[in-house]
Formats: structure tokens, C-alpha cells, sequence
């Protein structure tokens, strides 16, 4: 072994006269385990919280959407066709959409009303594992069936097999005047998304119906698109735009949603920064624990016995955060009823539960940086020691 190195070590774990020196070095190493443990646990969490909600989301959104001109599409099937050509495309669905009035007895909600095709609906999106009544083959055209989501149905206060009357925008013309349009439906199912803004405020009807409710004839609102690569979404949209006419309209589901996914990816790298902090003060440590060593060490000693304290931080810190990140779905309702508490309300928030996506960059990213900071912290009271004259130093010993 090198000289350098045995002696490193020895300082690192240097007793009686110089436990201060131990002490500090066990801070030091400390401080950087908990602040690694901390960065991984919390990046997985947030990593579980954005792959939660985006799975949320696209099962009620499709990953691709193309429209018409004033929300009007009459031409589908060829878009579909056009579409279909596309290798990413795996499935097609046309749709209607509108904004509609629910009336039940005195409740009135206003509501989304998407028109679709059961059976090619269920190729684009999730519906069918959501439902919590009924289904989605219960739509079937020219009775006038509809499926709401459940915090709707609650707050109208009706079940499967009750009525809701729909009112719609698009009025009709008589010499006393312009009347809404209303049709009474009757509620066939309903579905929890776990999505607030479609679990109160989407409908879903028959797409026939949804064309005569809203006087379109054979002509739809779009066409939604699902992709083998949710990540390919916003290149096929921007490929379909070219390809398609004009006056035909793509949008991908990172562009419906994006103020959301933006606001998940800031605040993840501000953890990352608020984090990193903490080990960084913890290396700090270390500057204090060579400094203050005896001096007349080389260079290299002290570079040794920097690192040792950062390797083995680092390493305990990623193992605890592996293995927290791994099991958070065991440790924190363990923690929850320890003490009788609730961490994220169900009437609160959206996702009730702490979720945990464990991605290896991010635990190479974190021991990096824990290494890094380590090695940044020992080169200048390293280079420092090495500049002492021994005979100097030990003549006022």
C-alpha cells in the first residue's frame, strides 16, 4: 500500500489526541450519506408523481389529437387513413366535442360532452379500467345513454339508470325566438380518472348521438391518436401538420398539457439545486477537518483522506436511497399509522399516495455530484498543507 494511502487512512480514523479530527470526519461523512439519501429519495418521489399523473392524464387524453376548422372535421376517415401511415400511430378514434348543461331535478353542472365510438375509443384511451358502474358498450346509437364521471354524477346526485337532461348551446330557431336544444338522457355508467377536471366535468355519449345533439351530420370534431412512444408525440404531430392540409390542426399531448409538465420539471430541478446544497455544506465539513490536521502531510495524504470520507458517504447515502426509494410505498403507510397521520390528503390532493419511480441516471447523477463536491472540497486545504516547510511547522511544536 501506498504510503500516502496507509496514512490517509490512519489520520481519517485518528483517535485519542486527535479525535477531534475522527469526530469531524464522521460528521462530514454523515452529512454527505444524508444528504445523497435525501436527493435520491426525493427525486424518485417526484420522478413517481410525474410518471402517476402523466398515466392519469393520457387515459383520458389522447397522445395525439387532430382537428378541424371551427372544431369541425367532415372528411375523417382520410385523416384517419393519412394518420394511420405514420409508424408510431398503433390507433385511431374519431370524436365529437362540446360544452353542454347537465340538469338533474334542481342540480345543473356544466359539463364537456365527448362523443365517441365505444369500441375504437377503448384502442386510444383507458376508459374501461376506470369505470366504477356500467361501460362504455352501453353507448349504443339512438338511445341516448351517457357516462359521467363520478364526482359529476355526485354532484347532480344520480346513478346508473336515472336521467339527466343536456342542454345544449346550439339552439333552434323559432318565430318565438332561439331555443336551446335539450335531449334527456339516461346515465349508463360512470368512470373515477383520477383527474379532477374530467371526474367533474366530462360526459360521454355515443358519438351518433353526439353528432345529432349537436346537428353535425356525418361530420366530427377530430380524430384522437395513440402512439407505441408517448414520447413521440409533439415530432408526429409537427410531421402530421406538414402532411395534412392546412387548414387541419395537430396538437400532442405534452402541448394540451404543458404548463403542468413544466411546472413538474422546474420544480424537480430546484430540488435538485435546494438538495445538492446539503451536501455541499457537508463537504464543507471536510475543508475544516483537513485544515485543522496536522500539518506537513503531502498533497496526497490529504486528498486520500478527503475522499474516503466522501466515498463512504456517498455509498451509504445511495444504498439508504435505493432502498427508501424501493419501498417508500411500505415505509410511509408504516409511518402513516405509526403516529396517525395522513401525508397527502385523498381531499386534497390529487394523488393520495406517495408514488416512487427509482431511475438509475438520477442515482448516478446524485453519487456523482456527492464525489465531485468531496473532491472539490480537499484540493485547497490539500494544496495548502502540501506548501508547509515541516521544519517550520514543527518549530514552535
Amino acid at each position: 500500500m501506498r504510503y500516502e494511502l496507509l496514512v490517509g487512512l490512519r489520520y481519517t480514523r485518528a483517535k485519542r489526541r486527535n479525535r477531534f479530527i475522527g469526530v469531524n470526519s464522521l460528521v462530514s461523512m454523515t452529512g454527505i450519506a444524508v444528504g445523497v439519501w435525501a436527493l435520491i429519495v426525493v427525486l424518485s418521489v417526484m420522478n413517481g408523481f410525474q410518471k402517476e399523473v402523466r398515466t392519469r392524464i393520457l387515459s383520458v387524453v389522447s397522445h395525439v389529437q387532430i382537428s378541424g376548422p371551427g372544431n369541425l372535421l367532415a372528411d375523417w376517415r382520410a385523416v384517419a387513413q393519412a394518420a394511420a401511415q405514420q409508424p408510431h400511430v398503433t390507433a385511431s378514434a374519431p370524436f365529437v366535442q362540446g360544452q353542454a348543461m347537465l340538469i338533474a331535478g334542481r342540480s345543473v353542472r356544466g359539463a364537456l360532452v365527448r362523443g365517441i365510438e365505444p369500441a375504437e375509443e377503448e384502442r386510444v384511451a383507458d376508459f374501461g379500467r376506470h369505470m366504477r358502474a356500467g361501460s362504455l358498450e352501453m353507448l349504443k346509437p339512438g338511445e341516448f345513454g351517457i357516462v359521467l364521471g363520478g364526482d359529476l354524477a355526485r354532484a347532480l346526485g344520480v346513478i346508473p339508470g336515472e336521467k339527466v337532461a343536456l342542454v345544449a348551446p346550439q339552439g333552434v330557431v323559432t318565430p318565438a325566438g332561439v331555443i336551446p336544444r335539450l335531449k334527456q338522457f339516461t346515465v349508463v355508467g360512470t368512470f373515477e380518472a383520477g383527474i379532477v377536471d374530467a371526474d367533474s366535468g366530462l360526459a360521454l355519449v355515443h358519438l351518433r348521438d353526439a353528432q345529432t345533439l349537436y346537428q353535425l351530420g356525418s361530420a366530427v370534431s377530430g380524430v384522437r391518436l395513440k402512439l407505441d412512444d408517448l414520447f413521440a408525440a409533439r415530432s408526429v404531430a409537427r410531421e402530421l401538420m406538414t402532411a395534412l392540409p392546412q387548414d387541419i390542426f395537430a396538437s400532442d399531448w405534452t402541448r394540451s398539457h404543458a404548463n403542468f409538465f413544466r411546472a413538474v420539471e422546474i420544480e424537480k430541478r430546484v430540488m435538485f439545486i435546494i438538495l445538492a446544497l446539503i451536501i455541499l455544506v457537508a463537504a464543507i465539513n471536510i475543508v475544516s477537518t483537513l485544515v485543522v490536521a496536522a500539518p506537513g502531510s503531502v498533497m496526497q495524504i490529504f486528498v486520500v483522506q478527503g475522499m474516503v470520507i466522501g466515498v463512504v458517504g456517498t455509498l451509504i447515502g445511495v444504498v439508504a436511497g435505493v432502498v427508501t426509494a424501493l419501498n417508500i410505498d411500505v415505509i410511509v403507510p408504516a409511518i402513516e399509522s405509526a403516529f396517525s397521520i395522513k401525508f397527502l390528503s385523498k381531499d386534497v390532493y390529487l394523488i393520495p399516495d406517495l408514488p416512487s419511480d427509482l431511475q438509475m441516471g438520477d442515482v448516478l447523477s446524485v453519487a456523482l455530484l456527492g464525489l465531485g463536491l468531496s473532491l472539490f472540497a480537499t484540493l485547497y486545504p490539500s494544496w495548502s498543507a502540501s506548501r508547509v516547510n515541516p521544519a517550520e511547522a514543527l518549530r514552535y511544536e
